[in-house]
C-alpha cells in the first residue's frame, strides 16, 4: 500500500499540467488548488481502502473533471417531454413571458418593495400582491409567503398554538419529500385531533371531539393523492356551519389551489379557490407553483382579523416571499384578472392543447428519427400534486418496440439526450422512449427535433 501512496504525484506537477493551467487562467489559483487538494484527499482515501494509485493521466483526467463540473451551472434549463406537466423534479410550473420579465425587472436594481412612493415612509412588500387576491378569490385579505408548507406551519403557529385542531383521519397526509402534515402541525405546537378512518368522515365525527380545547376544524385536500371506494368525506360547506355554531375556525389546506374550473378540459372538477371562500372557510392555503402557476410561494387568504394576526406573527418574517417571486406572482395573477390564464400560463396552455395540434408537431418529430420513430395514442399527468389520477389525451413520438428486456440501445439514447446542452428528458415505458408534445411548448419544438436527430445517428451508428 505505501508504494502506490508513492506512486501518487505532487499536486504542483498536476498543476502545472497544461490541462489544469487552462482553468487557472480563468479561475483563482485558490480554487483550482482548493479542487486538487480535495482530489487528493479523496484518491488517499480510496488507495487506503486497497486500491491501485490512478496514473498521472488518470488524476489529470479527475482534476479536469471537476474543475468542469465546478465551472459549470449545476441548474440548467431542461425540456420535459415527460407528459407530466407539473413535475415536481424538473421545477414544477414554467413561467409567462409576463411574469418571467416582471421577475427580471424586480432583479435589475431598487424598487419600493417595503416603500411607501406617496408618504415616503415604509410600507409593506404584501400591499403588491394582497388586493390582486381579494379581487380574484373575494377575500377579505391575504398574505404570501414562500411556500405552502411554510404557510400551514405560520397559520397554526399563529391560531392554534397548545390548542387543538380537528382533521379527518384520511386527511393527515404526507405532502412529499418526507413531510407529513402530523408534523408541521407538531412544529406549530398546535395539538392534531384525528377523527373518522382513512377512507370515512362523517360531520358527526368532528362534532363529537369538540371540546373546550378545540381551536379550528381542518381540511386538507388530497390533492396528490386519491381514495377510491367505499369512502365518504365531509363537505367544506358543512364543516364552516360547524365551525360557526361553536365559534370555531375552518381552515382549508388546498395544497395545489385552483382558479379555474378543471371540468371543461376533462379532468375531475378540483376545488376552487373561490368556492372556498364563497362557502364561508376562514383561512385557505394553497401554492403559487402548481395549478396557480406562478413561481413557488405559499398563499394565505381569507377574514381579515385572522390573516393581520398571522401577518404580526414572529414566523411571519421566516417564511416571508423575497421581491422576486412576489413580483413573479403579482404577473400570474394578473393573466387571471385579466382573462387570460388559458392563453398565457403554460400549464394551462399545455392542458388546453388540442389533440389534433399534439398529434402534427408529435409526427414532425418523428419525422427527425426516420422510420425509426412512430406516433402512438398515450395520456399525459398534471402532476406536481395536483389532479391525482387525472390525465389528458395525448399523441406519444414512441422510439423502439414494447418489450419485457431493456434495451441497450433506448437506454443509451434515452441518457444521451439528458446530457446534451439543453437536455430533453422523456420517460421509458416497457423499454421504449416515450417522447410528450404536450409538456413541451411549441417554441421548443426546435431544440427536440435537432437534439432528436444528432443524438439519434450517434448511438445508433454506434449500436
Amino acid at each position: 500500500m505505501d508504494n502506490e501512496f508513492r506512486k501518487l504525484p505532487s499536486v504542483d506537477k498536476v498543476l502545472s499540467d497544461k490541462r489544469v493551467k487552462l482553468f487557472q487562467e480563468r479561475y483563482p489559483h485558490d480554487s483550482v488548488l482548493s479542487v486538487l487538494r480535495r482530489l487528493f484527499e479523496d484518491t488517499k482515501v480510496n488507495i487506503s481502502k486497497g486500491n491501485p494509485a490512478p496514473s498521472f493521466n488518470e488524476l489529470v483526467e479527475s482534476a479536469v473533471n471537476q474543475l468542469n463540473t465546478l465551472s459549470t451551472p449545476g441548474l440548467r434549463p431542461v425540456i420535459n417531454a415527460t407528459g407530466v406537466l407539473l413535475h415536481t423534479n424538473l421545477g414544477r410550473a414554467p413561467l409567462s413571458r409576463e411574469t418571467i420579465e416582471a421577475m427580471a425587472i424586480a432583479s435589475r436594481g431598487y424598487s419600493n418593495l417595503e416603500f411607501d412612493l406617496e408618504s415616503g415612509n415604509r410600507g409593506s412588500r404584501q400591499v403588491h400582491i394582497e388586493s390582486l387576491l381579494s379581487h380574484l378569490t373575494g377575500a377579505e385579505s391575504a398574505l404570501v409567503v414562500n411556500n405552502n408548507a411554510g404557510a400551514v406551519l405560520l397559520g397554526l403557529s399563529a391560531l392554534a398554538r397548545r390548542k387543538e385542531v380537528i382533521v379527518s383521519r384520511g386527511q393527515a397526509v404526507e405532502i412529499g419529500g418526507g413531510f407529513r402534515v402530523p408534523d408541521v402541525m407538531r412544529q406549530s405546537n398546535a395539538k392534531l385531533v384525528e377523527v373518522g378512518t382513512t377512507n370515512c368522515t362523517y360531520i358527526k365525527d368532528y362534532e363529537q371531539a369538540i371540546n373546550e380545547h378545540t381551536v379550528a376544524l381542518l381540511r386538507v385536500h388530497s390533492s396528490n393523492f386519491k381514495v377510491v371506494g367505499f369512502t365518504s368525506e365531509v363537505d367544506i360547506q358543512e364543516m364552516t356551519l360547524l365551525a360557526a355554531k361553536h365559534n370555531l375556525i375552518t381552515l382549508d389546506d388546498l395544497g395545489s389551489g385552483c382558479f379555474l374550473d378543471t371540468a371543461p378540459f376533462g379532468l375531475a372538477p378540483e376545488p376552487t379557490v373561490q368556492n372556498s371562500i364563497s362557502a364561508g372557510v376562514d383561512l385557505v392555503f394553497f401554492s403559487g407553483d402548481k395549478l396557480v402557476g406562478g413561481p413557488q410561494a405559499g398563499i394565505i387568504i381569507g377574514r381579515k382579523e385572522l390573516v393581520d394576526k398571522l401577518k404580526k406573527h414572529p414566523l411571519a418574517r421566516t417564511v416571508r416571499i423575497d421581491k422576486v417571486r412576489l413580483a413573479g406572482l403579482a404577473a400570474t395573477l394578473m393573466h387571471y384578472l385579466k382573462g387570460e390564464a388559458i392563453q398565457k400560463i403554460p400549464v394551462w396552455r399545455m392542458m388546453a392543447t388540442p389533440l389534433a395540434e399534439l398529434e402534427q408537431r408529435a409526427n414532425l418529430w418523428a419525422a427527425a428519427l426516420g422510420n425509426k420513430g412512430r406516433v402512438i395514442d398515450g395520456e399525459s399527468m398534471v402532476g406536481g400534486g395536483s389532479l391525482p389520477g387525472g390525465t389528458l389525451p395525448t399523441k406519444l413520438v414512441a422510439i423502439g418496440e414494447p418489450s419485457k428486456k431493456k434495451t441497450p440501445l433506448i437506454q443509451q439514447l434515452a441518457a444521451s439526450l439528458r446530457q446534451i446542452e439543453t437536455p430533453v428528458v422523456g420517460r421509458i415505458s416497457e423499454n421504449m422512449l416515450l417522447l410528450d408534445p404536450r409538456s413541451v411548448l411549441p417554441e421548443e419544438d426546435k431544440i427536440v427535433i435537432k437534439a432528436l436527430k444528432e443524438q439519434f445517428k450517434i448511438i445508433f451508428r454506434e449500436g
